[in-house]
């Protein structure tokens, strides 16, 4: 049998640590998946959480006809989107007003052991937080799907199951999401 099928057994019929072993074993891939939907460190925890409470709660559920990885995964994303269409709801303002920081043009950059600079670091750290920005601006089921095939490196057919919808729509929904992303970062190369 199983071993996860087991734990889940035994977490139904009241063995805590049945549960806290999977909890153990998922938590980490759950936490990036959640960090890559909401690029948050906090949100990310708060929604992994969530995922492993509703996973909990919805444990009858699980019928076993698919892993156990691939329906927690799929209440995870679950947990996820219902957060993207709370947010989107809530009207989001940030000030313009606050002063931006110089740089002195005469510091020496420092560099590390790696032989990486500050600037380069900082200017790698605002590409990803731009690639993040990007992605919060796809919509939902784009992004979705972009994270879990091309960050977490899941199958078509395991995202399918986890999206309850067929391989095709993930294709096409992919190939979309790839375009769109793609588009806005040539629109960034144009208008720095």
């Amino acid at each position: 049998m199983d071993e996860d099928i087991e734990l889940v057994r035994q977490a139904l019929q009241g063995v805590e640590e049945g549960f806290e072993r999977l909890v153990a074993k998922y938590q980490d891939r759950v936490y990036t998946l959640c960090y890559r939907y909401s690029g948050n460190e906090e949100d990310a925890y708060d929604l992994a959480q969530e995922a492993f409470i509703k996973a909990y709660r919805s444990l009858g559920t699980f019928k076993g006809s698919s892993r156990f990885g691939t329906w927690l995964y799929r209440v995870t994303t679950n947990v996820c989107l219902d957060e993207m269409r709370r947010r989107k709801r809530q009207i989001q303002t940030q000030s313009l007003d606050q002063p931006v920081a110089g740089i002195h043009s005469d510091m020496k950059p420092i560099v590390f052991d790696n032989g990486i600079s500050i600037d380069e670091l900082y200017e790698q750290k605002e590409q990803a937080e731009y690639i993040q920005f990007l992605l919060n601006q796809l919509k939902p089921e784009h992004r979705m799907v972009l994270l879990l095939k091309d960050i977490m490196e899941f199958s078509y057919d395991e995202i399918a199951q986890m999206l309850d919808v067929s391989s095709g729509t993930i294709k096409s929904r992919l190939s979309r999401a790839r375009e769109l992303l793609r588009r806005k970062l040539l629109d960034r190369e144009h208008f720095p």
